[in-house]
């Protein structure tokens, strides 16, 4: 064997050792253009050899096409892959433009030997024991090396591009992947030099660029987050995947899917997805939700009682769409073990459950405990007045039944709160009577005028106390109500009342209320200065004051309530 042939055998050798390293590396996520790149250049070696050891003018001339078919294709993928390992999407049209332009250029080799178009001739020399190749180059061969020229301008704007704009792509990966360009481009020029002593440098720089390209491969394993991720998460054994085709026939899973779902052992691929219940039930719902809830299968979790296991696990389930490229293909299913997760989600329920609890009836306690102070404050201030007793418990009751007719009739929409608050705040309506002098307040007759304006003063003061009791609670719509109910019980709808002459809807509500029942009262129930009414002659004064005293959208709940204000106090008596 020649130096020359020797010299072609290493360079076979080493490419196919390399492309054997790769394909022990080969995963289904690398590069397509890389592993084409690896396939051929074992192939071009191979020509070369063959082309420098045959002897045969046709032989060699067969060889040489064959070695551009690589010369004309592996700028094209080469470039391709920087784009792929740099993450700069190039445009489905641009990709088919280059293709149709090197399958051209390729068009053009095949005429040597027929027409002087690419080579104008090719002669095979055999000088000592060496084979020498003559080729007088053709018009396209011009075109050919401009194109290879351009073809590593666009390389290395990739590769520049890259290192200005995209942080995420690894430095260490655009260094490499600029060595082999100065390489190449030096190993083509000279490669006319050294072909005058049967040696070609270009398959040298096509299997330097293929040790590069292995080194950046193993690199990129690594760096590729995303896969790297999934791997992990399949090797781990904690995560199942399924793949299921937009018409529900099965395309494959995982032994962890299999283990969650055991009725996928039984399906057939491209067999129907969803052949047993257990499988409607579960996939069929999961890619229904999916669908329904704007394409997001978050949130959703499966127990599943796996085999050789101690404990019931939670899978999360999430469910996407199954892509080849940009195209949509079907479902992709994944559960991931999220026992631990959830149990510790369970835990901290239970805690705050519990801790709500908790904090739920120690507020109840303070509240009533809060409800009793309020009511003991209401029932002393009762004490002191020689004329009402038995009044605020008799009043709340009042605005109760009151309160029940205008919630059964529903026309106010009254909130179940507001009704609630009223009727705890109906006790409070006369605390500003602690204000008012004894003399005053246990005096048997009637009230001078001088007494009489005394005693109205016991609306404001009310409504100044209730503030500062309840000024430091949370709840502001009951101290509100609190306060208007105490402050404008006496007010009166044509204007006339007291303590600020409020008119018509200018009155709270809750304060228009609190006066039927206090008033009903007052008229039904005995006084030292007086004798009970009877209920006629009480509700024809009740009638009587709608429109002037009493809200008149109030007198069909009145007459609704006064069966059950007369059962009631009829008992009292």
């Amino acid at each position: 064997m020649t130096d020359t042939n020797l010299f072609y055998a290493i360079l076979f050798i080493v490419s196919f050792i390399l492309t054997l390293i790769y394909i022990f590396m080969w995963q289904k996520r690398f590069d397509t253009h890389m592993t084409v790149v690896f396939v051929m250049i074992p192939i071009i070696c191979t020509a070369y050899l063959n082309m420098y050891t045959s002897g045969d003018p046709v032989a060699a001339m067969g060889a040489l096409k064959i070695i551009y078919i690589g010369a004309c294709y592996m700028p094209w993928m080469m470039a391709l892959c920087i784009a792929e390992l740099c993450d700069i999407k190039i445009n489905r049209v641009a990709r088919i433009a280059a293709f149709m332009f090197s399958t051209v250029i390729y068009g053009l080799v095949l005429t040597i030997g027929r027409m002087p178009l690419f080579y104008r001739s090719l002669t095979l020399e055999k000088v000592g024991s060496l084979w020498v190749i003559h080729k007088e180059y053709g018009p396209m061969h011009t075109v050919y090396s401009i194109v290879i020229v351009l073809y590593l301008i666009v390389d290395l704007a990739l590769i520049f591009y890259s290192y200005k704009k995209k942080k995420h792509v690894s430095r260490r990966i655009l260094l490499l992947l600029f060595i082999p360009i100065p390489i190449s481009i030096t190993g083509f020029f000279l490669n006319r030099i050294t072909m005058a002593f049967g040696i070609e440098i270009v398959p040298v720089t096509y299997i330097f660029a293929q040790a590069v390209y292995l080194f950046i491969t193993q690199r990129m394993a690594v760096y590729n987050v995303s896969d790297a991720a999934a791997v992990s998460m399949v090797e781990s054994g904690d995560t199942g995947f399924i793949t299921v085709d937009f018409k529900k026939r099965y395309i494959g899973s995982n032994e962890v899917a299999r283990t969650i779902l055991p009725d996928l052992d039984t399906l057939t691929v491209d067999g129907q997805a969803l052949a047993t219940d257990s499988l409607k039930n579960t996939l069929g719902k999961w890619i229904e939700a999916f669908e329904k809830n704007g394409h997001t299968g978050k949130n959703v979790f499966y127990k599943a009682d796996v085999e050789q296991s101690d404990d019931d696990k939670i899978y999360a389930v999430n469910v996407n769409y199954l892509f080849d490229g940009k195209r949509k293909h079907g479902y992709q299913i994944v559960l991931i073990d999220d026992t631990q997760n959830q149990k510790y989600i369970n835990l901290l329920d239970k805690y705050n459950s519990d801790l709500q609890n908790e904090v739920a009836a120690k507020t109840e306690r303070i509240v009533l405990m809060h409800d009793r102070l309020i009511m003991g404050l209401a029932t002393m201030v009762e004490s002191r007045d020689n004329s009402t007793g038995g009044h605020i418990r008799r009043t709340s009751e009042g605005v109760r039944i009151l309160i029940e007719e205008m919630q059964a009739d529903g026309a106010l929409e009254l909130s179940d709160k507001f009704c609630k608050n009223i009727i705890k705040a109906a006790p409070m309506h006369d605390l500003g009577k602690i204000a008012v002098d004894d003399a005053v307040l246990r005096k048997a007759g009637s009230f001078t005028p001088e007494e009489r304006e005394k005693m109205k003063m016991h609306a404001a003061e009310g409504a100044r106390i209730v503030h500062e009791i309840l000024k430091d609670t949370d709840d502001d719509d009951f101290r509100r109500i609190a306060e208007n109910v105490a402050h404008y019980h006496h007010e009166r709808i044509d204007g006339s009342g007291y303590p600020d002459g409020l008119k018509g809807d200018q009155i709270p509500l809750e304060a228009r209320i609190m006066a039927v029942a206090d008033v009903y009262d007052a008229l039904v129930s005995r006084r030292v200065y007086k004798e009970r009414f009877s209920f006629e002659k009480a509700d024809k004064i009740i009638l009587e004051g709608m429109g002037e005293q009493f809200d008149p959208g109030l007198c069909k709940y009145y007459e609704k309530a006064r069966p059950r204000l007369e059962a009631f106090y009829s008992k009292e008596q």
